[in-house]
């Protein structure tokens, strides 16, 4: 005999089969009475949402969802990877939404619809309403490597602002002032944070980014690369032979080729590392590249970049852990954590060529 299903639990309690749904996971949409009917004919046919996994007497499905950008981001692939072994951990079955913040109406719709206990979402733009959506309708939620000014739902991020200044810091110590940028797109908030510490940081040490030395875009290999041909071919075409006259010539001059780039994220500084071998630059020698976040791949000798760590390990345990304590107290209040940044040395940076 086939299984039941949720169609033939409408016939029985003469209800639509979307009703059947939102009774299953008690949704304060449905009066008492139909909850309870709704309860007594899937439990005379002995049904049970097998995709979700769970019974007729409690909410929990044991699955979370991550949604998360695009796969092709190793960022991205790593955090998965923290949050299964965390989730796991927990008696938890990770459920992986690829859906980009743009589409956050469609995002919404997938969360709520009863198949998961909670989320941890990692795409929310700033001014987003999802997360004020998720949190009206009693979703535990977690925002991780992202956060919104409203204090809506519990956010777990590294210290933006004092990664990017401890990258301008190190560039100013190494001497160097030409110095440019690929930041992320403003509207994240990991975008606009890591720029205006950066900048504040340069602008406190005597030496403002130029507008013209600023490129921003989204956090992806081919933005990198280009933006890095663009700074490169902002100067005169002497100024990138790489020879000491034309240093010498274009020092301090709006139009010099600059002698470090700061990269947003890491995936910007290896399009901007295979921008340079492209070009013909030599890094560390005529250029110094410094990224954020510590994907698995800069530590790769054909990389060797200089970084900002991002401790992701420990994001992701803080997220799950918050996660799991929100789905067993709803009324907790919101929280934030927030975690230092480390500045990590390998072989893509240098002093400035006037201080050596």
């Amino acid at each position: 005999m086939r299984p039941a299903t949720s169609h033939d639990v409408a016939r029985l309690a003469g209800v639509s089969q979307p009703t059947v749904s939102r009774a299953l996971r008690d949704d304060p949409r449905v009066s008492r009475d139909t909850i309870a009917r709704v309860r007594a004919a899937a439990a005379s046919l002995g049904y049970v949402p097998s995709s979700r996994g769970r019974s007729l007497s409690t909410r929990a499905t044991g699955q979370v969802a991550v949604v998360v950008g695009e796969l092709d981001n190793p960022f991205y692939m790593e955090a998965l990877e923290h949050l299964y072994g965390r989730l796991e951990a927990d008696g938890l079955r990770l459920v992986a939404l690829t859906d980009p913040p743009e589409r956050s109406s469609l995002t919404v719709e997938r969360l709520l619809d009863g198949a998961v206990d909670g989320a941890i979402v990692m795409t929310t733009l700033l001014g987003s309403d999802l997360p004020g959506q998720l949190a009206a309708r009693g979703l535990p939620t977690v925002l991780l490597n992202r956060a919104i000014d409203d204090e809506l739902v519990d956010t777990v991020e590294c210290d933006n602002r004092q990664g990017a200044g401890l990258a301008a810091a190190e560039l100013l110590a190494l001497g160097h002032r030409e110095i440019a940028a690929i930041f992320g797109p403003a509207t994240t908030s990991t975008g606009r944070d890591r720029e205006a510490a950066f900048r504040e940081v340069l602008a406190a040490g005597g030496v403002p980014l130029a507008e013209a030395r600023i490129r921003r875009g989204p956090f992806t290999h081919e933005f990198g690369r280009q933006a890095l041909g663009e700074l490169l071919a902002g100067a005169p075409a002497d100024a990138r032979r790489g020879d000491g006259a034309a240093r010498a010539a274009g020092a301090g001059s709006a139009a010099a080729r600059p002698t470090a780039v700061f990269c947003a994220n890491d995936v910007l500084a290896i399009g901007a590392l295979n921008g340079a071998k492209g070009a013909g630059v030599a890094v560390p020698e005529q250029l110094t590249v410094v990224g954020f976040d510590d994907i698995g791949m800069a530590a790769w000798e054909l990389y060797d970049l200089s970084t900002v760590r991002q401790p992701l390990a420990e994001m992701a345990a803080t997220a799950v852990r918050l996660l799991s304590e929100r789905i067993a107290d709803p009324s907790l209040s919101p929280r934030r954590q927030r975690l230092p940044a480390e500045l990590v040395r390998r072989g893509s940076h240098r002093a400035a060529p006037a201080a050596r």
